[in-house]
């Protein structure tokens, strides 16, 4: 009996049936502008070789005016259609199954020709969208349903029509972004008669023998949004117009609640999904933060749902379902929620790919295949730059032996797991521990090394890490004065008024650490309650009247930082707004462009300018020093100095913000070549 039968159980939709209850959610990855469709096959062929069920592809537009940006992928003309059947004939090829998402971005098209039900601008972008008039609509319901026939014809086996997260045809259903008072605005019966339409459309441009999936906003987390009752009356016509499949849409892209970041707990909103389920008659599929074939098992087996959706756990690991199948989860790369290699990439016009797996997206380029010669190989640091290099030279047959001086792996990761909100990252380092002992590296670990302990290994790889920046600050030898590692790895504890020196991602990191008592993310009911979310059968949209209420926050923090941009300016696009407002919700005070000019028994004593004005002093118990890293290269210059190669990666390469993502990607790519 499999360990995971609600979730291994195939799915009859009556013409055709699914192999299990794993759908790959829609995500756009930003290899269809580049042209290269061999890579875009092979990106959906890896997963389908990895056992899912059902595939969604990125957002395809419909016409030039729904595209997300100008020039964004879709289907228009025969080239077109003939490129999509690579994808479609390779995926079945590897014996999957693959549905085209459909998305007319309305007003969040990021460009002069943007179209909406009223001319409401996005915060999103800065182009005002044109109202459209009733030729104007028809236009678009036609485009889409032609764009639906398109898909039939470059052999995917349906459509998703994506009508949640703030896209256009979300946009007519709530009265905050449609005024008209045609039969397309004012009641809610007419501003659902678009969506409606459009599925009515798609169904017959596509005949019965194809599926249909409907992407409902659930709970739009935006003011005046939909009720409950609006989500269940729009399934049901939605159902009724021909959908085979609703999915789960959560959030508008502007809304200021985080839905997928590694902050929201797993499976924060299957309750969601179960509050409509019984109410049609179609599979449900229940979405956001998914991501171990545990949670995904519970949320079904407790009747939440009949399917789940699943987009960047298969960009971790593209063989999830295989593993699962094999009763061997603990190999299965875990998506940590981060963005930092997907999201953030998708918009800053790069590919899309993973901080856990650099594979993803690069499936053509980055191929680690058997050596043709074995080696010997030293790494010397088991943070993440190091323990990927090390899994990924074991795996294509080199004898590999890892050493650390600390008695764990985990390197970096092991302060990132403390922090409130980044709880993924135990999963990630145990991920690390298992690959390690399946792929047969050696383990030295407690043992510092020199260069005459490597010197008869072919290969040495220096993952030494980093160590502190010395900020030179006069009294920081004072006994209030701790560091970033002081405090999250030896147990460090700090007084109840602290000044953190560094605004970067460890600032903002020890800050949450200081602040949070426990972590929301570990209690759904608390994070709700933090970040002002309810049910939408008593309050619309999902929105508290009450608001966001966090918790007290434990200590005062204030957050300075030498630059004088805005505190965080460099996290991560999709993220940073969420640690801000977090940081903000404890009362977390930031100051930028300050000057430390020295620590004593009365506190911080900054000033501010290059002038030097304004002198002042935080008065604090404790100050905390995060002002950066330098590379920890002493290795990599004894082996220099004995005249030995090595190559150096992570942050003994480049001592920038801790960032895992440059680090796995050094590792793999190197132990590629090697």
């Amino acid at each position: 009996m499999t360990s995971y039968p609600h979730l291994l159980r195939p799915l009859d939709l009556g013409h055709v049936t699914l192999r299990n209850r794993v759908l790959m959610g829609s995500m756009h990855t930003n290899l269809e502008e580049r042209g290269d469709w061999n890579r875009v096959a092979e990106f959906y062929a890896t997963r389908a070789r990895g056992g899912v069920g059902l595939m969604v592809t990125g957002g395809m537009a419909p016409n030039n005016e729904g595209g997300v940006f100008p020039g964004a992928a879709g289907l228009y003309t025969p080239q077109d259609i003939a490129n999509h059947r690579i994808v479609t004939d390779r995926v079945h090829e590897a014996g999957g199954r693959i549905a085209m998402q459909i998305l007319h971005a309305g007003r969040y098209a990021y460009g002069p020709d943007c179209v909406a039900p009223s001319p409401v601008k996005s915060p999103i972008s800065p182009f005002p969208p044109k109202e459209l008039d009733e030729e104007g609509i028809e236009k678009q319901i036609g485009d889409i349903a032609t764009a639906a026939a398109r898909a039939r014809e470059a052999g995917y086996d349906g459509v998703e029509v994506m009508g949640s997260e703030g896209y256009f045809l979300n946009q007519f259903l709530v009265t905050h972004t449609n005024k008209r008072t045609d039969r397309w605005g004012g009641s809610y019966e007419n501003r659902m008669r678009l969506p409606v339409e459009v599925v009515k459309r798609v169904r017959a441009a596509v005949g019965a023998d194809f599926i249909l999936i409907y992407r409902l906003s659930m709970i739009d987390l935006v003011p005046n949004g939909s009720t409950h009752e609006e989500v269940v009356q729009l399934a049901q016509a939605v159902e009724a117009a021909g959908a085979s499949i609703i999915n789960t849409g959560i959030g508008w892209h502007e809304a200021r609640v985080p839905t997928i970041a590694t902050s929201v707990p797993r499976r924060a909103f299957a309750w969601v999904t179960q509050k409509l389920m019984g109410k049609v008659g179609v599979p449900l599929i229940c979405s956001n933060r998914i991501n171990t074939p545990e949670v995904a098992e519970e949320v079904l087996a407790e009747g939440c749902a009949d399917m789940v959706s699943l987009a960047r756990p298969f960009l971790a690991d593209p063989d999830f379902v295989a593993k699962a199948v094999a009763g061997r989860p603990e190999l299965i790369a875990p998506c940590i929620a981060c963005n930092q290699a997907c999201l953030d990439h998708t918009f800053a016009g790069k590919v899309s790919s993973c901080l856990v797996n650099p594979k993803a997206g690069f499936e053509t380029e980055l191929v680690v295949a058997p050596a043709e010669i074995t080696k010997t190989v030293a790494v010397v640091g088991a943070g993440p730059a190091g323990m990927s290099a090390a899994i990924t030279c074991a795996e294509r047959g080199h004898s590999v032996t890892l050493f650390d001086a600390a008695a764990e792996i985990g390197g970096q990761l092991n302060m990132a797991k403390v922090i409130p909100g980044k709880e993924e990252f135990h999963g990630l380092v145990d991920w690390f521990r298992a690959m390690l002992v399946d792929k047969g590296v050696t383990l030295a670990l407690g043992r510092r090394v020199g260069a005459e302990d490597v010197a008869d290994f072919d290969e040495i790889i220096v993952a030494t890490g980093v160590t502190p920046r010395d900020p030179q600050i006069p009294g920081q030898d004072h006994p209030s004065v701790l560091g970033y590692i002081d405090v999250l790895r030896h147990g460090a504890e700090a007084g109840k008024r602290v000044a953190v020196i560094g605004a970067g991602g460890i600032g903002f990191d020890v800050s949450e650490f200081l602040v949070t008592g426990d972590s929301p993310t570990e209690s759904l009911p608390d994070w709700m309650r933090e970040w002002g979310v309810t049910d939408p059968a008593e309050a619309r949209s999902g929105l508290s009247p009450e608001g966001p209420q966090p918790d007290a926050p434990v200590r005062e923090v204030v957050m300075l930082q030498r630059k004088s941009e805005k505190p965080g300016k460099r996290l991560g696009k999709t993220t940073g707004w969420i640690h801000r407002a977090g940081l903000q919700m404890k009362a977390v005070e930031m100051k930028a462009g300050v000057n430390y000019e020295r620590i004593d028994d009365a506190g911080l004593h900054i000033s501010h300018g290059e002038a030097r004005e304004r002198p002042e002093v935080i008065a604090c118990d404790t100050v905390v020093l995060c002002a950066g890293q330098v590379s920890a290269r002493g290795l990599a210059d004894a082996l220099e100095a004995v005249g030995r190669t090595c190559h150096v990666i992570g942050g003994a390469d480049v001592a920038a913000e801790l960032d895992a993502k440059r680090a796995i990607d050094q590792g793999v790519r190197l132990a590629a070549t090697l």
